[in-house]
């Protein structure tokens, strides 16, 4: 008999990815170190919880989870629609946005296709492409952000797919919507454009670029949106597309008739109606991310201007160690090496105490030397 050899039988694509790392779990630090207080800003997490009105829903919704969930989300859906002026054939759910954008890559790429992406971009978009075979083309970053012109040059007839984070994760850069607008009108209609917009929030109201409306325009534009940052359903996984009806009929074919939770379905209802909590959120992101970058500038430490929900900061060559030296002082950041930035840390934004503790450990990492 012969030996059994996993690897033979996996897809092509598949046997030289790498599962994706998420940011270190406040309990695994615990058992690592055996210490407590642990201050995690590694995620991307919205440091306020649950809405109070999220939570009521979720305990009045826990009576029913032993019937499936609605696997058209009927209810999520229609408040969707009625948010952004679309119609219910028009969108998508997933199991958070990571879901829609792997979704999207099944329903329309192949192995004879390639997808565009930025350097310094979300790691999602290179590990999709590569799952199902596709190559993919990561286009050096221009200031740490997507250069569009360069990116547009870079289609060519095998092209399917292109992916734009707007802001952008790690880094937090930001197109204009003039910028975007321009871009899209370069792309031929025959090739998707995904516009993944999971902290379109956090962006002040006046530099949003109106992307949804955009898709009435350009019927081969996508727009990914989130409910894990700033409504702060992480923990439930709650995602959704909006695009072209008939893109959104063949994702509908291939997605799981239940990727989406009566829980999770549940919240993201309520959490779209809940304008304050959104509003809390937001503010207490502005204020943090003063916060943080009065800590740069007072230590002379470069940072990558950001319109998301964490700040991504240059600390050195020792950024691995420098890392290490926070896990010891119950601090989690994230280190980004694996996105071509081995000198820099992105740190999410927290409470104001979270922020603080943060600031206190790295003073005393520098006073070091």
């Amino acid at each position: 008999m012969s030996e059994f050899n996993a690897k033979q039988l996996a897809n092509p694509g598949v046997q030289e990815l790498h599962p994706y790392q998420a940011g270190k779990p406040i309990e695994e630090l615990e058992r690592e170190l055996g210490i407590k207080d642990i201050v995690k800003l590694a995620s991307n997490e919205n440091p306020l919880g649950i809405s109070p009105k999220v939570k009521a829903a979720l305990a009045a919704e826990i009576e029913d989870l032993a019937r499936y969930p609605d696997a058209n989300g009927y209810y999520l859906k229609a408040k969707i629609a009625e948010q952004f002026g679309v119609e219910m054939n028009q969108i998508t759910l997933g199991n958070g946005s990571n879901d829609v954008l792997e979704l999207l890559a099944r329903t329309f790429v192949s192995d004879q296709h390639s997808v565009i992406f930025s350097q310094h971009a979300f790691v999602v978009y290179p590990l999709v492409t590569q799952a199902i075979g596709a190559r993919g083309v990561a286009v050096p970053a221009k200031n740490y952000g997507h250069d569009l012109d360069a990116m547009a040059a870079a289609i060519d007839s095998t092209t399917r797919m292109i992916f734009i984070a707007n802001p952008n994760n790690p880094t937090g850069t930001f197109l204009t919507s003039a910028e975007l607008y321009a871009f899209l009108q370069k792309v031929p209609t025959n090739v998707l454009v995904v516009l993944d917009e999971a902290y379109y929030e956090y962006v002040d109201a006046a530099e949003r670029a109106p992307s949804v409306s955009w898709v009435a325009e350009f019927p081969n534009l996508i727009v990914s949106r989130t409910f894990s940052k700033a409504y702060g359903l992480a923990g439930l996984r709650a995602g959704h597309a909006i695009s072209h009806p008939s893109v959104a009929d063949y994702m509908n074919r291939i997605r799981q008739p239940f990727n989406m939770n009566s829980l999770s379905l549940k919240a993201a209802e309520v959490a779209l109606d809940d304008h304050d909590y959104l509003a809390e959120a937001v503010e207490l992101n502005k204020q943090g991310m003063a916060q943080l970058i009065a800590f740069c500038e007072q230590h002379d430490l470069d940072y990558i201007p950001s319109r998301g929900n964490f700040l991504t900061i240059e600390v050195g060559d020792n950024a691995a160690e420098i890392y290490t030296k926070l896990l010891h002082r119950g601090v989690i950041v994230r280190p980004v090496a694996g996105y071509e930035l081995p000198r820099h840390l992105r740190v999410s934004i927290g409470l104001k105490e979270e922020n603080e503790v943060f600031i206190q450990a790295m003073q005393a990492i520098l006073a070091e030397g």
